[in-house]
């Protein structure tokens, strides 16, 4: 039998593990239950799939999407492994021929839904079945604490624990802080945790606060422009949002697409099969976008409206990079995304205090990282329980702007705040403390008597889009709270110091909105070459009805320019392709390679 690395390199094309990657194979191998903590992109389905192959039985697979197993179900039977899926979106006659087909163990592994374990016929049937592993994917739903709860999974994990054939059991996720790890710990009874760094180190991540609304359409379309030949994820906080830049897009003659729960079935699938085929470029989503994508060179993720978590956020933006090649992200980030996500929670349908209390808990964290000047990938993996140095690519590191004494200022509009209060025993919005510095009092507020307030007028130099914008930066940057049913604007303990004179308030020169960033990757890296073998890739793809990326991802398209192979013995050495795909692809891809440019 195969050793986990000699089948490494026959399956997958490679000659050394990720870091965690042995490790968490190893301890499957040996009986344990085991859990692996590891970032996006870093390796996480290899190791389950190497055991998969190894053991002499079936492997079971749970996961939250039907997407998601399509997409794993394509990338096992692409690379030569016998793989299916057991869910809702089967015909009577396709669920049949697959249940036989696991009957007589034509399948290594096969993907269903926690729901399924719910269905008794089922539930007998892999009993049957000389089930060896059983993988429980995305596991951070299992807890609680985690980002999207899912109860059916609690009662899918009872299941799986009563279980006639005892299989061993593991369990995978890219976002657990040390509260879930702890909690997924407990309920799996895990006997081994791999948990390896959650740095990303071709991921440059980068803030833009306090922009407008159209200052953030005007960034993103300058961006897209600039980056024409990549592939980009926008994340925008609401449906009209996403219907409302994607048509902007499109207008400028991007090849961008639109997602989101409004719209039908088929036009969901439409666009996500479009953007995974390469046929849009951009595609504008809700955050019911991307789970189930697997989608190697998307080179850079924008989010419109800040998200409500950081592990929401480091999972969306962790679909940059997968290649491993340099990517981006970018926060767009205002006062106004506080807002929203306040207004997510309050309209959630559950609101046990418990459950309100932990998601308020978690827009802080996002808030305070939005709002840090540490290195933000730095921020990132502490709030994971971990450390680093600092990355020096993020926008914090790389910020060389004079910073200002905004000190006086910060007072002044705090002051303003507490005699607010303070008169009518109330809280006021953003707007209503901006009139009141800048001498305009509405009518409608005319009972309030704020113009006899000694600050009433004291900030009436600044422009309206001045003052709003020093107002979100000191949100933004936690001098200021947003608290109650209208988004009422409180002095926090750290601008009570400010306002006692004891910390002093400093902030960036105002940069220049603008799109522009790095220039992309792939022509500098693959030249021309590079290109001929994107275009040959392409042509292979749609003939076999698979997403390019599942032919071989850019960073294998860059390490064939690089080595330039002649023989199939050296496209064998080439990092990332296997004996599967060198067979099905390798006479196309040399025969362009030793084309005369």
């Amino acid at each position: 039998m195969q050793t986990a690395q000699e089948v490494l390199k026959t399956v997958y094309g490679y000659d050394d593990f990720r870091e965690g990657q042995a490790d968490i194979i190893n301890a499957v191998l040996a009986g344990k239950r085991t859990l692996g903590i590891m970032p996006t992109g870093g390796g996480k389905s290899i190791t389950y799939q190497i055991p998969a192959l190894m053991l002499d039985g079936i492997t079971m697979v749970v996961s939250p999407l039907i997407s998601l197993m399509k997409n794993q179900v394509d990338e096992l039977v692409t690379a030569g492994i016998s793989a299916t899926m057991i869910n809702s979106s089967l015909t009577t006659a396709e669920y049949q021929e697959r249940i036989d087909g696991l009957e007589h163990e034509a399948y290594k592994l096969f993907f269903v839904a926690p729901e399924r374990l719910d269905d008794p016929y089922f539930y007998q049937l892999i009993q049957r079945l000389p089930l060896d592993l059983v993988v429980i994917d995305e596991v951070h739903v299992l807890s609680q604490w985690g980002h999207d709860f899912r109860p059916s999974y609690l009662r899918a994990v009872a299941a799986i624990d009563n279980l006639a054939n005892l299989p061993n059991v593991m369990a995978l996720t890219a976002t657990a802080t040390e509260r879930v790890q702890a909690d997924l710990e407990r309920i799996l009874h895990i006997e081994a945790t791999v948990k390896t760094g959650f740095a990303r180190a071709n991921l440059a991540i980068k803030i833009e606060k306090g922009l407008s609304n159209s200052e953030k359409q005007r960034f993103i379309v300058d961006y897209v422009a600039e980056h024409q030949e990549d592939v980009g994820i926008i994340y925008a906080g609401t449906r009209k949002k996403v219907d409302e830049l994607a048509a902007i897009l499109k207008a400028r003659g991007i090849k961008a697409g639109r997602y989101h729960a409004g719209m039908g079935d088929a036009e969901r699938e439409q666009a996500q099969n479009d953007f995974l085929y390469d046929e849009l470029d951009v595609i504008v989503a809700t955050n019911a976008f991307g789970m189930g994508i697997n989608k190697t060179n998307v080179r850079y993720v924008i989010h419109l409206t800040m998200p409500g978590s950081i592990e929401s956020y480091y999972q969306e933006i962790g679909r940059a990079g997968r290649d491993g090649l340099p990517s981006e992200s970018i926060l767009l980030y205002s006062s106004a995304d506080i807002r929203l996500q306040r207004f997510f929670i309050d309209n959630s349908d559950n609101q046990e205090p418990e459950y309100r209390q932990n998601e308020l808990t978690k827009l802080r964290e996002m808030t305070n990282f939005a709002s840090t000047a540490m290195c933000l990938q730095r921020y990132i993996i502490q709030y994971f329980g971990q450390d680093m140095e600092n990355c020096g690519k993020c926008s914090n590191c790389t910020d060389t702007r004079e910073l200002v004494d905004m000190t006086e200022a910060a007072q002044k509009v705090m002051s303003n705040i507490i005699r607010m209060n303070s008169k009518t025993n109330g809280t006021y919005s953003r707007t209503q403390v901006v009139n009141v510095l800048r001498g305009r009092l509405p009518e409608n507020m005319a009972w309030t008597h704020f113009d006899e307030l000694p600050t009433y007028g004291l900030m009436d130099r600044w422009t309206l889009k001045n003052l709003n914008a020093f107002v979100d930066s000191l949100v933004a940057d936690g001098y200021l709270n947003v608290a109650g049913e209208f988004n009422g604007l409180q002095v926090s303990t750290t601008g009570a110091d400010v306002l006692k004179g004891e910390q002093t308030v400093m902030q960036r020169e105002q940069r220049k909105v603008s799109g522009t960033s790095n220039p992309r990757v792939k022509t500098e890296a693959g030249g021309p070459m590079f290109e001929k073998l994107r275009e040959l890739r392409l042509e292979i793809a749609r003939e076999k009805g698979i997403p390019p990326f599942m032919v071989f991802s850019d960073q294998v398209l860059m390490n064939l320019v690089r080595a330039h192979p002649t023989t199939l013995n050296e496209l064998l050495d080439v990092s990332g392709i296997g004996e599967k795909k060198a067979d099905q692809y390798g006479g196309e891809f040399l025969a362009v390679l030793n084309e005369e440019l």
